[in-house]
C-alpha cells in the first residue's frame, strides 16, 4: 500500500530542492524526518511536510489496517518545475532584463516496509 503527497507551486527552486532528494530516498519516514529537520534551507521545510503528508495519509488510508510510522520508507520523491513568475529589472541603456522566480512540483511517494 502507497501512501502519496504532492505540494504544488512551491517557491523554490527545483535545482537547489533536487539536492535533497539523495539524502531521504530509500531511508525509513522518521529517518528522513530527523535528517530534513536539521537540513538548512527552504527547500527541506517543504520536503519535511511532504514526506510527513505522505505518511499521514497512508496511515488514515490503511483504515483497519495498523500501520505503524516506524515501518515506512521513502519509495519516490519527484521535484519538477511549476511555471515561473516573471518580474522585470530595469538594465543598462534603457533595456529590461527578465528575472525568472522559480517555482517547483514535490510528489512524494512512501510505502510500507515487508
Amino acid at each position: 500500500m502507497e501512501g502519496k503527497a504532492i505540494q504544488r507551486f512551491v517557491r523554490v527552486s527545483p535545482f537547489k530542492a533536487r539536492r535533497l532528494i539523495p539524502l531521504v530516498k530509500g531511508k525509513p519516514v522518521l529517518e528522513a524526518l530527523a535528517v530534513l529537520d536539521f537540513t538548512p534551507g527552504k527547500a527541506s521545510h517543504h520536503l519535511w511536510k511532504a514526506i510527513h503528508s505522505a505518511s499521514m495519509n497512508l496511515i488514515n488510508k490503511a483504515g483497519e489496517i495498523r500501520v505503524k510510522e516506524e515501518d515506512l520508507y521513502v519509495k519516490r520523491v519527484v521535484i519538477d518545475e511549476g511555471p515561473f513568475f516573471k518580474r522585470i529589472r530595469p538594465m543598462s541603456l534603457g533595456r529590461a532584463g527578465l528575472i525568472r522566480k522559480r517555482t517547483s512540483h514535490i510528489t512524494v511517494i512512501v510505502e510500507e516496509r515487508r
